[in-house]
């Protein structure tokens, strides 16, 4: 199974202020965040993390990878420092990328777009940074832990969901 997330921002305390998440700490905040990670996502499963994973140096970044199950790909977010952009335990790190997936074209990037590759072909955008506080176009979803739960998500449980499903805008022929 494939599952996507982001802005988990573990280590990080402004967060639980800006995000106003209902975590009494950071470490109450990341056991969460990992349990849950851990209760969707099994041993072999594929994880894209779609931006700012966490905050620490090198070794820190690396000993949190090693607490989640699945294979992890890294999409870069703004804050992404290079701890965790170099970090043993990615399978892959980019800014950017596409994916078929169950007969739909992804388009992955820590940012929502206003027009994405194949947006008239019904492709999806799937993003992270907005905190779940941006509306969201058609066919496009903000897989951030703020906006699912705290958990990942996969795109089957995304597809099921009709709220993002919305007619075909007048602008979506641009691509």
């Amino acid at each position: 199974m494939i599952y996507f997330t982001g802005d988990t921002h573990l280590r990080e305390a402004r967060g639980l202020r800006i995000d106003r998440r209902p975590f009494a700490s950071v470490a109450e905040q990341d056991a969460s965040l990992i349990a849950n990670w851990n209760n969707v996502v099994g041993e072999d499963d594929e994880v894209w993390h779609l931006g700012d994973f966490a905050w620490g140096d090198q070794a820190a970044i690396e000993q949190l990878l090693t607490q989640l199950n699945g294979r992890k790909h890294l999409i870069i977010g703004n804050n992404d420092p290079e701890t965790t952009t170099a970090a043993q335990g990615w399978a892959s790190v980019q800014h950017y990328a596409e994916l078929e997936l169950d007969g739909h074209h992804l388009v992955l990037c820590h940012y929502a777009f206003r027009t994405w590759n194949g947006m008239a072909k019904r492709s999806i955008n799937l993003h992270g940074h907005s905190h779940g506080r941006l509306k969201p176009m058609p066919r496009q979803v903000d897989v951030g832990v703020d906006a699912q739960g705290f958990r990942p998500v996969s795109l089957q449980t995304i597809v099921a969901n009709k709220r993002w499903a919305t007619p075909k805008s007048p602008d979506a022929s641009a691509g």
